[in-house]
């Protein structure tokens, strides 16, 4: 059985487990990744919302950082969500520019509804960055204020919102239809 992995270093880890494993219905096994042994034989791996320098200094010091950028060159399945999607972006694993904290602080923060896949969403953004600039071949799936805030290249999935703070999973089936 494929395994989907949540990055459990900092974050909102719970919420993404919480709903990837209620969605699992045996097609798959998710599972909490803090090594890099267990990043090894995943289909794909989410790296949740939190504190970009955090996530990005304790992934430096496990060395997971390398790990994540040597599976994804290899096939894995990599989504990020808002701290994620920075991380996903100084990776160098999909090409867009953004901005930390684009929105403003936590005061500045909001929910609105979304566009992607063809269904509407609940987009919660909380201290959100903002993706400035897409590269090519990179594709947008949704919007807000005419700026991307949902991209996928390839096999790397990027949102500024966090989709896990809702009770949709519309996003998270998005991914687990990648890793499938």
């Amino acid at each position: 059985m494929k395994k989907i992995g949540v990055l459990d270093i900092q974050g909102s880890v719970e919420e993404h487990f919480a709903i990837l494993d209620s969605i699992s219905k045996d097609r798959f096994e998710p599972v909490l990744v803090k090594t890099i042994e267990d990043i090894n034989g995943l289909s794909g791996l989410v790296l949740p919302g939190g504190e970009s320098t955090a996530i990005d200094s304790l992934l430096q010091k496990y060395n997971l950082d390398n790990e994540i950028v040597s599976q994804a060159k290899n096939g894995m399945f990599v989504w990020g969500t808002c701290a994620g999607a920075i991380i996903l972006s100084e990776l160098g694993l999909i090409d867009i520019g953004i901005e930390r904290n684009a929105y403003g602080g936590q005061l500045h923060s909001f929910e609105t509804e979304l566009e992607f896949n063809g269904k509407k969403i609940p987009g919660v953004f909380i201290r959100a960055p903002k993706i400035n600039r897409v590269g090519e071949g990179v594709e947008i799936l949704s919007k807000h204020d005419g700026g991307a805030v949902a991209v996928r290249k390839n096999n790397i999935l990027v949102t500024t919102f966090h989709p896990e703070l809702t009770d949709n999973i519309t996003v998270h089936e998005y991914f687990v239809e990648m890793c499938l």
